[in-house]
């Protein structure tokens, strides 16, 4: 890494807080939210609406302190959802009233 320029929040191989956290290795249980913001990122590829690129920008542009209260697929329905909202695919109206159809912040992803 270039020592000049400093590091991103997202960035934290080597940080010393961060290496002393045992790494569990053990597969995990998806939850329905997870398996849900996974085909949801999985269709919008297929359709060509968003790449994985643009999910990866999103992610890395969360705000510090939210990217690290949010979990992974938290995570991954925030970025979705901004990219949506950044590229016109839905307007702030049409995801503020599908949030009420299904009952607020599914997973607590979109704040």
């Amino acid at each position: 890494m270039d020592q000049d320029r400093p590091r991103q929040h997202h960035d934290i191989g080597g940080v010393p807080g961060f290496m002393c956290r045992e790494v569990d290795t053990e597969p995990h249980a998806l939850s329905d939210f997870d398996r849900e913001v996974d085909a949801l990122r999985q269709l919008l590829g297929a359709k060509r609406i968003m790449s994985v690129d643009e999910l990866r920008r999103g992610i890395e542009a969360i705000p510090e302190a939210e990217y690290h209260r949010l979990s992974y697929y938290q995570r991954w329905i925030r970025a979705i959802a901004d990219n949506l909202l950044r590229s016109g695919t839905v307007t702030e109206a049409e995801l503020a009233a599908a949030l009420d159809r299904v009952g607020g912040t599914a997973g607590g992803g979109v704040a």
